[in-house]
């Protein structure tokens, strides 16, 4: 007897089999891909798009954007604020509607979280060959500027046939949905396919639960671990984007109260414990605090959680100073566990957190070492007054006074978002961090426009969760168009949008290397052909007037208090513009190196003399063994 089957084109068979896809962590189940964001073309209008069309709200949520990288910030935003357990899909048509899509994907991978993309494509069958926005390749027919996503999807597939549908779907489910592997995921549609009509058996479309597992930890690496921590003196947690993740907040706070190991925090894991907890140093590396790199100039051990230690972390291999460090990593992917030649504990970070405080029962780091980063912690928080304070209510506001204004008016929910310029250094150091959703930085791919559609993606996911994206003029002018977005399905999301005339964080980048600030200011071009003009005339918040945001300008830090009470108190998508001033507290210097390499050989005396600084600060680097 031949079993039931269903007669849909590919594209409603896909979209059908989206709809009933669950995880299931912790006994809670929700839905795997909640919403379609979608362009449409010619490469999807009529094969995803009429799919969409007849799958009904209900069934596939629609959202329509405005750039096809925008949407995928957006997902990934939705993917973050629920710890990658929900994602969103992606719609566009085949060519740049397609291509637009990799910064985004890149994005999504390097921080390990879930989106899956459905571009359009060629016809499989070559029968209109060239079409419209077809690259053609003089070797490899097969070729498509789909193929450019390969190197930063997690999973790749072109469906030539309608039934390559059912294998490459249920391993894309099964990459999205696993904490190891997860990222951007692709399935090319080539148009034709698309609309072609298989009979699917039903088995397909039944209910599907993917259950994300919590690895243990290895009990031979655990008892390794912990007799590692039993043995140092001055040990630290680096706590990375992985504590989050897995919703493991508390079991790190039992650690540390249990221990009294003080934890330092990436920009992904800022956040994992509250600000005020004795324990918490704040960030660390480049952008860290004074008390977070002080404690790991000195550490004997390195514990990192969720961690994939990058450049700005290790202050590019010179933060870790002590000549008998060592590094325990508990990370559920044993890449990044491996990293520093570092014990590993491949396994979930909240599973492996509480493994290790029952195992470590009654041990504790001594008082001295308690003591040491206490007192550093209190000096730190005089530093991060002094940069917040404004003592003139009628001044222009500083860059970390508008911070400290919006210090003052968030809530413990509230969600921050930012990811590029000189913002993430200034959050990074300064931010206090209320509770494990609030802190929101994109740093794994630090790209410029990601702020407004993300924002839109968190409040798809938290919908009575106060929302802001802080960006500078640059980032603005890259990518306002979800604007337009949030308007339309009535989102309160908050832009604190600050004037700086530039790229003020790659221009201070630029003078410390050599660069002299060139090409990074938004002025007119002077008559010796550089840009040291006067200021461009753009009046970037009536830019976001005319795209349907409420706009209030605030020209003092009073003006500013007030323009935020009343954007966080709005039901409307809402625009606080401020243009900053030189004049008063600035962020603090950085605490550790980052290395950008300064031209070897030079006639300019600023390269020269930064090249002089780099090569003292290159010595200092090692390699951890």
């Amino acid at each position: 007897m031949s079993s039931p089957t269903r007669r849909l084109t590919v594209a409603q068979a896909l979209v059908r089999f989206l709809s009933v896809q669950y995880t299931e962590r912790d006994g809670v189940r929700q839905r795997l891909i909640a919403g379609t964001w979608g362009i449409f073309g010619h490469g999807n209008v009529a094969g995803v798009g009429q799919a969409l069309l007849e799958a009904g709200e209900e069934a596939m949520p629609f959202h329509q954007g405005r750039n096809e990288q925008a949407m995928v910030h957006a997902a990934v935003g939705y993917a973050r604020q629920l710890d990658r357990l929900s994602a969103q899909a992606v719609t566009t048509s085949i060519g740049p509607g397609a291509t637009n899509l990799v910064t985004g994907a890149a994005l999504a991978t390097i921080n390990r979280l879930p989106v899956l993309l459905l571009p359009g494509d060629y016809f499989a069958s070559h029968a209109p060959d060239p079409l419209l926005q077809q690259l053609e390749h003089p070797t490899e027919a097969d070729v498509s500027v789909n193929d450019t996503l390969r190197p930063v999807s997690r999973y790749f597939d072109r469906i030539t046939r309608p039934e390559a549908l059912i294998p490459s779907a249920l391993n894309a489910m099964r990459v999205l949905a696993d904490p190891a592997e997860t990222g951007a995921v692709t399935l090319a549609l080539p148009q034709d396919v698309q609309a072609e009509a298989y009979d699917w058996p039903e088995e397909f479309f039944a209910e599907r639960v993917w259950h994300v597992r919590r690895p243990a930890p290895d009990p031979y690496e655990l008892a390794a671990a912990v007799a590692a921590i039993r043995a140092a003196e001055r040990p630290l947690i680096v706590a990375g984007g992985g504590v989050h993740h897995s919703r493991a907040e508390e079991a790190l706070k039992t650690f540390a109260d249990a221990t009294g190991i003080p934890v330092a925090s990436t920009q992904a894991g800022k956040g994992s414990l509250r600000h005020d907890h004795p324990a918490d140093l704040g960030g660390i590396g480049h952008t860290g605090t004074a008390v977070g790199d002080a404690l790991a100039r000195t550490a004997d051990l390195v514990i990192g959680v969720g961690t994939r230690y990058t450049d700005f972390t290790t202050a590019s291999g010179t933060l870790f100073q002590n000549p008998g460090v060592r590094f325990v990593n508990l990370n559920i992917t044993a890449f990044d566990a491996h990293k520093l030649a570092a014990r590993t504990l491949v396994c979930d970070a909240r599973t492996g957190l509480t493994a290790l405080t029952e195992a470590l029962a009654g041990h504790r780091v001594n008082s001295v070492h308690e003591a040491e980063y206490r007192a550093g912690k209190e000096r730190w928080e005089q530093v991060v007054d002094t940069a917040f304070s404004a003592p003139d209510d009628h001044a222009v506001p500083t860059q970390t006074q508008v911070l400290g204004a919006l210090d003052a008016v968030v809530g413990d929910d509230d969600v921050v978002i930012n990811a590029a310029g000189s913002l993430p250094g200034d959050l990074h150091k300064l931010w206090r961090a209320r509770s494990p959703r609030q802190y929101h930085l994109e740093y794994g791919y630090s790209c410029m426009g990601y702020e407004i559609p993300a924002a839109i993606g968190v409040q798809h996911a938290t919908p009575d969760t106060p929302v802001w994206a802080l960006v500078g003029d640059g980032t603005y002018l890259m990518m306002p168009t979800e604007i337009v977005t949030a308007v339309q399905e009535g989102l309160p999301i908050n832009l604190v949008l600050i004037q700086n005339h530039g790229y003020a964080s790659i221009g201070g980048l630029s003078e410390s290397v050599g660069g002299e600030r060139f090409g990074t200011a938004y002025r007119y071009r002077s008559a010796d052909g550089t840009f040291s003009g006067a200021p461009l005339p753009v009046d970037l918040a009536a830019n976001a007037g005319s795209l349907g945001m409420d706009v209030l300008r605030a020209k003092t830090v009073r003006e500013l208090r007030e323009a935020l009470a009343t954007a966080r108190a709005s039901d409307r998508p809402t625009c606080v513009y401020v243009e900053t001033g030189p004049a008063g507290p600035a962020a603090p210097p950085a605490e550790a190196w980052w290395d950008v390499p300064v031209a070897a050989t030079a006639s300019r005396e600023a390269a020269v003399r930064a090249r002089e600084e780099y090569d003292r600060q290159v010595a200092a680097r090692r390699t951890h063994l």
